[in-house]
């Protein structure tokens, strides 16, 4: 869950504090094993060399691990967040833009809410995606869940933008928060699905694409590279 590198340190730290209550390590645990399993996870081998871009606190690590996953590592741009990590795999401090990986040596790279807070659209975008097709395997697997604008999505703004909704529910406060302090990234992303997706098919072939309830969720394999 890496955040806007651009932000002051103290507004980097309220929006980790924002993250850090909008929901409790079991409910974001429980979260991450549901949304890998509509994502077919049950059909992927669990000797895969697996990386979470963009990990946060490593629960996603830790839904992976549940689900029977024995080579799991992370990557997340906070020290912070990733000292939260307790589990089986190995966390990295890093920027997704660089990754710390050899040539087609991984098999899975799973991102759940990263892209959106890269800073320089589209540039960033297309450096994560070329490094991710790098290292993965021919027949690897880049995963994704990411918000996307629909009515869904804009309904939960509305409700963010009410100070009554937001004095009621922790989770609410917590939301508008951390949409507060990414909101140039936040909605830069929101306006360009049709960029976004043309990236994306430049460096994958499309698996799976689905978009529902304010969220792209997206399974692709790497493109072959031309010389």
């Amino acid at each position: 869950m890496e955040m806007n590198r651009e932000l002051p340190p103290e507004e980097v730290s309220l929006w980790e504090d924002a993250y850090l209550r909008f929901e409790t390590p079991q409910q974001e645990i429980r979260k991450f094993r549901q949304r890998l399993i509509k994502l077919g996870s049950q059909h992927w081998s669990r000797d895969a060399r697996v990386v979470e871009l963009f990990c946060g606190r490593g629960n996603g690590l830790t839904a992976l691990a549940e689900l029977g996953f024995r080579h799991i590592e992370g990557i997340d741009l906070s020290p912070r967040l990733v000292a939260q990590y307790n589990g089986p795999g190995v966390c990295y401090v890093g920027d997704c833009c660089r990754l710390p990986f050899a040539d087609s040596s991984k098999d899975l790279l799973i991102v759940q809410g990263g892209l959106h807070h890269l800073t320089n659209l589209p540039v960033d975008l297309e450096e994560v995606l070329a490094e991710s097709r790098r290292v993965l395997r021919k027949e690897g697997r880049f995963v994704v869940v990411e918000p996307w604008l629909t009515p869904f999505l804009r309904f939960v703004h509305a409700i963010c933008r009410q100070s009554f909704c937001r004095r009621i529910s922790n989770r609410v406060d917590a939301l508008a928060t951390m949409i507060q302090y990414e909101r140039s990234t936040y909605e830069r992303w929101l306006d360009a699905p049709d960029m976004i997706l043309a990236i994306f098919n430049k460096h994958f072939e499309s698996e799976r694409l689905s978009i529902a309830y304010g969220k792209l969720a997206y399974v692709g394999t790497p493109k072959r590279r031309t010389s």
